[in-house]
């Protein structure tokens, strides 16, 4: 199977080619793409050296799928030519995310949704990813009435300007921002640009995706986004109003039983998720499970995980496995 991934240089790409090699994705020929800048240069993958590629060269091929990690006014551009010869387009920008006419998946949730028609598929924004992958069996059981989310972000989420910004602050040294502010020692509660209603448009990616992805407008969320000096993984605490009584127990089945999370939870020995637990993991943790005690139907719960790997490569590859288990490609 003839396979492009776009951005490939990148920490996302570079994670995207990491998790195919490693999930043995039937990968019969690669097409590396990156900036014209890096045309020609080298890339292994299972252990066999690839010339990275051309946009144009990539489409010629016509590839059977298209991951695309490269920004958003890349993809509006680029995904329709691919997906012009035929190639399944698997895009982790926000590009066609709100797209009604384009699906927003997760795979253990809404990948059964997928046809031969949906040549343009969006991988949801990482944060939302590991919220909705925690929640959505305990939505069907008890039907989600309102979210209330603050995330605690890696500067992996930015990308590798950042993380040289925070290594060079660590050490003393000067160099290119990322960021307004420092983030060593720092925390912005800043992510994305701002909106004219004062949230990020990262906290309305959460607002707005959740739904889309649940298939259920009726859920209300409201978010704050942070941005903290850790790499390895993004963290959220989670305030959850249910419709439907349930009880401790019946959370700790149907987390157990949501493929993709695990529940670390054992506070009498300290155990709980962090993000250097997560770190290149493919499992969403969650913990710090406790009723809220100032209202009814309300689950408080901490989910951590790898922002590269299931907030973006890993899901990414996910659907791509899906197209080819189902016969879509």
């Amino acid at each position: 199977m003839k396979i492009a991934v776009i951005g490939a240089t990148g920490l996302v790409g570079t994670e995207m080619l990491k998790v195919l090699e490693e999930r043995n994705f039937p990968v019969t020929e690669l097409l590396p793409v990156a900036s014209e800048r890096s045309v020609g240069n080298i890339i292994n993958f299972k252990g066999q050296p690839y010339k990275v590629v051309s946009m144009e060269t990539a489409i010629a091929a016509k590839p059977e799928i298209a991951i695309f990690s490269a920004g958003g006014s890349i993809s509006k551009e680029m995904a329709p030519k691919f997906a012009e010869v035929g190639t399944f387009v698997v895009d982790n920008s926000s590009a066609w995310r709100m797209d009604p006419t384009k699906k927003l998946v997760v795979p253990e949730i809404n990948a059964k949704e997928l046809t031969p028609e949906d040549k343009i598929i969006a991988n949801p924004n990482c944060s939302t990813i590991q919220m909705v992958l925690a929640l959505h069996k305990l939505h069907e059981a008890f039907k989600i009435k309102r979210i209330v989310v603050s995330t605690y972000q890696s500067v992996t989420g930015t990308g590798k300007k950042a993380v040289d910004q925070m290594l060079n602050e660590r050490a003393g040294k000067q160099g290119e921002m990322a960021y307004a502010y420092p983030i060593d020692l720092n925390v912005i509660p800043h992510i994305d640009v701002f909106e004219d209603n004062g949230y990020t448009k990262e906290e309305m990616k959460m607002v707005n995706e959740t739904k889309k992805i649940m298939g259920d407008d009726s859920i209300q969320v409201t978010a704050t986004a942070v941005r903290i000096p850790v790499m390895g993984g993004h963290s959220e605490s989670v305030n959850v109003e249910f419709e439907r009584d349930f009880s401790l127990a019946e959370v700790y089945r149907l987390l157990n039983e949501t493929e993709g999370v695990r529940v670390v939870d054992d506070v009498k020995n300290l155990q709980y998720p962090m993000p250097k637990d997560a770190h290149q993991q493919d499992d969403v943790l969650v913990g710090r499970i406790r009723l809220d005690e100032t209202q009814p139907r309300t689950l408080n719960m901490w989910i951590v995980a790898d922002n590269l790997r299931k907030g973006a490569a890993t899901n990414a590859v996910q659907i791509a496995e899906y197209l080819v288990a189902h016969k879509l490609v």
